[in-house]
């Protein structure tokens, strides 16, 4: 994902793990296309600040978090269909952002049946949209992956006492969730089930006896956004304090509009603030939106994402105690079980990452240029002046 000697060179300046710069993922729309070359025009970085374990058993338990125990009946079969790998896949990460946690949801009866319109009437007080309907199948949208794997568990619970073995699959498109049904009766079989992706990795819920749950509720998350100027002080002797109130406003109306953040406690003139958002990629968004128009207008923010104030408050500080040469815009996130950032780097920083990555060319001519001049200096007994020949060089490459 990285180039060896870029990777280097950005942990020697910054003492983390860089995983990534810009982006694999491939655009296929307008939306897509804009946040792909932000992401690489800006040379985004995306940071592994501690490494999530994903296994099966971590995934499981990921699961049952976010789906919430209560939604799970006692017995049921847990099966990896395809082992995810013990690493974050970056464009994996991007497509989520972008595209946002709705998901497509796939069920199939194995004969025509009436309980199919009742299935209809609970996918839709769920907030789902019916997408394609017939006797035995129905596509539709979910809120997100894992309110489709709720109410998918729901409705294998309804037709279990139906004596109806339903099977359930969700996908990121709804070709993808039909897909995923037939490659889990390929390797499971005609039982009851839903299969999803997770991390990379394919994974079936199976049922093989009747249960009945309570009321089948979403897990409540709340998704909040902490950001805070770096050096609010030196960008208001720099700028002037309305500059300030511009940047914070600008950041402020793009959270509310866009990105469907509800502000907390803001006062005009301020320096940080927190959001609560609907979903944790929206809030991801912002975090990098607001960075990226931060560092338009000259600015670096730290942004932390949590579930609770406190926690999206205590990522944000993790800026401060990075050993990094100078501090860094970060957008700090959890992903699994593991801790990781984006980072929006400095024109300069990007200048370097640009050479190393695209213009090998220049960069060599930059060091034989630099060799060469210290080279007849130290002919001439002046080999102490060699540190001019890289100023000049590093003039030269951030000036072309």
């Amino acid at each position: 994902m990285v180039n060896s000697l870029t990777k280097e060179l950005i942990k020697l300046s910054t003492k983390l793990n860089p995983i990534s710069v810009g982006t694999k993922f491939f655009p296929t729309n307008s939306v897509e296309t804009e946040y792909v070359e932000l992401f690489n025009y800006t040379q985004t970085i995306l940071f592994e600040l501690e490494k999530a374990e994903i296994t099966s058993e971590s995934i499981l338990e990921n699961l049952k978090r976010d789906v919430g125990v209560e939604n799970l009946p006692e017995n049921y079969n847990f099966y990896e269909l395809k082992a995810a790998e013990n690493k974050v896949e970056e464009y994996a990460l991007v497509s989520n952002i972008i595209m946002g946690s709705d998901r497509y949801f796939y069920v199939e009866l194995p004969h025509p049946s009436n309980l199919i319109n009742i299935l209809v009437k609970i996918i839709e007080n769920e907030k789902g949209l019916i997408v394609e309907k017939s006797s035995t199948e129905l596509v539709a949208r979910m809120l997100s992956k894992n309110d489709a794997i709720r109410v998918a568990i729901e409705i294998i619970g309804i037709g279990l006492e139906e004596g109806v073995p339903i099977i359930s699959a969700v996908g990121m498109t709804g070709a993808a969730s039909i897909e995923r049904s037939i490659n889990y009766t390929q390797n499971v079989g005609n039982f009851p089930g839903v299969a999803f992706t997770k991390l990379g990795g394919e994974y079936a819920l199976v049922f093989d006896e009747p249960f009945k749950l309570m009321q089948s509720k979403p897990k409540e998350f709340q998704n909040y956004l902490f950001i805070d100027l770096i050096d609010s002080t030196g960008f208001i002797s720099k700028n002037g304090r309305n500059k300030l109130v511009e940047l914070m406003t600008g950041i402020k109306n793009f959270i509310e509009t866009e990105c469907e953040g509800e502000l907390e406690g803001y006062r005009e003139g301020g320096d940080d603030f927190i959001a609560r958002f609907p979903s944790k990629d929206l809030a991801i968004r912002a975090g990098l939106d607001s960075a990226w128009f931060a560092l338009d207008n000259g600015a670096k923010i730290r942004a932390g994402i949590g579930r609770s104030r406190r926690e999206a408050g205590e990522r944000a500080q993790l800026v401060d105690s990075l050993n990094s040469s100078s501090p860094l815009s970060l957008v700090v996130f959890e992903l699994a079980n593991g801790l990781y950032a984006y980072n929006i780097p400095s024109e300069f920083s990007r200048t370097i990452i640009d050479l190393i990555e695209n213009q090998k060319g220049k960069l060599i001519r930059i060091f034989a240029f630099v060799f060469i001049f210290v080279y007849v200096l130290s002919i001439f007994g002046l080999g102490m002046f060699g540190f001019v020949g890289i100023v000049l060089a590093l003039i030269y490459a951030v000036l072309s």
